[in-house]
C-alpha cells in the first residue's frame, strides 16, 4: 500500500507560533500510530516567524524539541561558519518552499492566527493544487475577520450581542472625531463592553471595559493590533462550544462548557494550566445542546467553512437566549483542546479525528 506523504505546517508568522508547535507535535504523534502508520508518511514543514520554510529535517527536529536545533560547531570550534551555511540555506526559502514541498500529497496546516487561518497560506496551498485540510480562502478569511464573520452569521439570521464596527483611522483621528465616537459607542452598547482587534485570535488585544476611559484606551490598543476593530456588548452568560466535522453536510458534537475565575477568557486563561475547567458534555438541556448542535453547522456552512470549526457560543441561562459568538476554522488540536476532546466524548478519537480530517481534504479537492 503506497502511503500518502501529509505536509504538516507548522509554526507560522503568528503571535500564536507556540500553540501552532504543541497542535503540530499532537498531529505528528497521531499520524505515526496505529492504523495511520500503514496510511501515511509524515511530512514536517516548519515555517519560521520570520517566514522561512525549513526542510522536513530541520522541522523535524524543530518538532521533537520545541525549540530551533543548535547549530553543530566546526573543527576550530566556531559556529561562524555552520551560521553563515544554515543563513544561506534558509534564505532560500524565505516565501519559497523547499524542495521537499513538490512530494507532498495532501497538507495539514495546522497554522493559528494571522497568517495561517485567515485565507492567506490557503491561495498559496491552492495554487499548489493539492489537497489541504480546513477551510478554502473564503472560509478561512471570514472565519478570521470578525466583522466578515458577523455579518455572514446575521445574513444566515443567527442571534448575535449588539456590535459595532470601527476601524483604525476613526480611531486614530482627530480630537473632535474620536470623542463622538465613543458617544456612539455608549449610546449602542453601553457598558461593560468588549474591545476586539478583528483579525487575532486568541483573545489577544481584547478587553473588557466599564468607563468611558478605559473604552478609549481599549480602542487605542486594539488599534495598534488591527485596521479593523470590533466592539461587542457584554452579555452574562456561560460559555458553550461545539465542534464541526464534515464539508457540505457537516455535523456537530456534543457540547462543551467552559468557566473560568478571571474577568474572560483571555490569553492567560486559555493557556495557562489550571485557570479554566471545561466540562463534556456541558451540563445543559437537550432542546439546548440540540439547538447549539443546529446553530453550530448552520455557522459552518455560512462562512462557507470545511473539514473542520469550533464555533462558541453564550448561553443566557436566565432567558434561555442563545447567542453565536465565533467560529474558529482551525482550533487548538492538542490533546487537550476543547475540538478534539468534543470529538473523542462523540465516538471518534483524535487518531481517527485526524484520518478524517485528511480524507474530507481529499473529498473535497476531487470535487
Amino acid at each position: 500500500m503506497t502511503k500518502l506523504r501529509v505536509g504538516l505546517l507548522f509554526g507560522g508568522c503568528s503571535g500564536e507560533h507556540e500553540v501552532s508547535l504543541n497542535s503540530a507535535k499532537a498531529i505528528a504523534t497521531a499520524l505515526t500510530q496505529g492504523q495511520n502508520t500503514d496510511k501515511y508518511e509524515l511530512m514536517p514543514i516548519y515555517i519560521q516567524k520570520d517566514g522561512r520554510w525549513q526542510p522536513t529535517d530541520f522541522s523535524q527536529q524543530v518538532l521533537e524539541s520545541g525549540n530551533l536545533p543548535s547549530l553543530p560547531l566546526t573543527d576550530d570550534n566556531s559556529e561562524t561558519e555552520t551560521t553563515s551555511s544554515l543563513a544561506s540555506q534558509s534564505s532560500s526559502y524565505l516565501w519559497q518552499t523547499p524542495p521537499q514541498a513538490a512530494q507532498v500529497d495532501v497538507w495539514f496546516p495546522v497554522l493559528h492566527g494571522p497568517n495561517g487561518e485567515d485565507g492567506t497560506i490557503q491561495g498559496l496551498l491552492k495554487l499548489m493544487q493539492v489537497p489541504f485540510v480546513g477551510s478554502g480562502v473564503l472560509g478561512s478569511a471570514m472565519g478570521m475577520d470578525k466583522i466578515a464573520m458577523k455579518m455572514a452569521f446575521a445574513q444566515a439570521g443567527l442571534p448575535q450581542v449588539k456590535y459595532q464596527a470601527v476601524t483604525r483611522s476613526q480611531i486614530w483621528s482627530n480630537p473632535c472625531v474620536f470623542p463622538k465616537l465613543c458617544d456612539d459607542i455608549e449610546a449602542a452598547l453601553g457598558y461593560p463592553c468588549f474591545v476586539k482587534p478583528a483579525n487575532l485570535g486568541s483573545s489577544v488585544g481584547i478587553a473588557k471595559v466599564r468607563l468611558r476611559s478605559e473604552l478609549e484606551t481599549a480602542l487605542d490598543n486594539a488599534a495598534s493590533y488591527d485596521r479593523r476593530i470590533i466592539v461587542e456588548a457584554g452579555v452574562e452568560a456561560r460559555e458553550l462550544e461545539c465542534a464541526v466535522l464534515g464539508n457540505d453536510l457537516p455535523k456537530a458534537s456534543v457540547v462543551g462548557e467552559i468557566t473560568f475565575e478571571s474577568d474572560f477568557y483571555d490569553y492567560e486563561t486559555k493557556y495557562t494550566e489550571g485557570k479554566a475547567e471545561l466540562f463534556i458534555p456541558a451540563r445543559v438541556s437537550e432542546a439546548i445542546t440540540t439547538q447549539i448542535q443546529e446553530m453550530a453547522t448552520q455557522a459552518f456552512l455560512a462562512v462557507d467553512a470545511a473539514g473542520l470549526g469550533r464555533v462558541d457560543f453564550f448561553y443566557v441561562e436566565k432567558t434561555g437566549e442563545i447567542f453565536i459568538n465565533e467560529i474558529n476554522t482551525m482550533p487548538g488540536f492538542t490533546a487537550t483542546s476543547m475540538y478534539p476532546m468534543l470529538w473523542e466524548a462523540s465516538g471518534i478519537p483524535f487518531s481517527e479525528l485526524v484520518d478524517c480530517l485528511i480524507q474530507l481534504a481529499l473529498e473535497r479537492h476531487s470535487h
